[in-house]
């Protein structure tokens, strides 16, 4: 998500929290796939799209999401859907489309017309899961089950409300869903880019790290554009944000 705003229009939106990206468009190299969770604006954006499309070789979406790149010049060649469990392989990584409790729609018509989902995303070595957007549920202990243990889980951790708990999780949550996954680490995500919500900057990263502090579960924050590599690298650890970070 390279836009401005996750809004249809500019004006309908508040800017990022972060002057410019880490990285811009042009700085990219050719890529591999595009991993889409769902249709929202803060995850689709349609100017990203069309930036990207180009110079990207696959996308991997739930089902229906593929209708907006079509409409948008992506080839259908170059579009793959799935639905919740379904699996797929690309260039020796596995890819399993699984559930998720969350909502689509980009405008008032068009609400549940396409699948929302999170990703479980195997190399030779290394295990990853992405939440996507979602609450808390049964789901993630059962996609644990079946796909755990993760060397990283990236979970959905921001712009959350109480009264709207069954489509975003809690922070103290999103630890433990990562508890649930069988996550060796999770990387909370998901709150330090936009406001969607009305709770501060802050607030999502100080209580998943004291609730990951709780629970033993090792969590990693990076800075925003930091690098983070597996393979004999070390997770960033640093609290950037001003606060504790909870375990090694």
């Amino acid at each position: 998500m390279f836009g401005p705003v996750p809004a249809p229009h500019p004006w309908l939106g508040r800017a990022r929290f972060t002057e410019g990206l880490p990285l811009e468009v042009d700085q990219l190299p050719r890529i591999d796939a595009i991993v889409l969770s769902h249709d929202h604006y803060d995850h689709l954006d349609h100017g990203s799209i069309l930036a990207l499309k180009e110079r990207t070789e696959r996308f991997f979406v739930p089902l229906g999401v593929g209708a907006h790149l079509r409409a948008w010049g992506v080839s259908e060649d170059r579009i793959e859907e799935l639905d919740w469990w379904q699996g797929t392989s690309f260039r020796g990584l596995g890819l399993v489309c699984a559930p998720a409790r969350h909502f689509s729609g980009r405008g008032l018509m068009d609400r549940f017309t396409t699948l929302w989902a999170s990703w479980v995303i195997t190399g030779r070595e290394d295990n990853i899961y992405f939440s996507g957007d979602g609450g808390y549920g049964p789901h993630f202990a059962e996609i644990g089950e079946r796909y755990g243990p993760f060397d990283l889980a990236l979970m959905e951790c921001g712009q959350y409300n109480e009264l709207w708990a069954q489509i975003h999780m809690m922070p103290e949550e999103t630890a433990q869903a990562a508890l649930d996954v069988r996550a060796e680490r999770f990387m909370p995500n998901h709150w330090g880019t936009f406001a969607l919500a009305m709770h501060t900057w802050t607030d999502p990263v100080e209580r998943v790290v004291q609730k990951a502090r709780e629970l033993s579960v090792p969590i990693t924050v990076p800075r925003i554009g930091e690098v983070m590599e597996f393979n004999g690298g070390t997770w960033p650890e640093r609290p950037w944000w001003g606060g504790p970070l909870a375990i090694r």
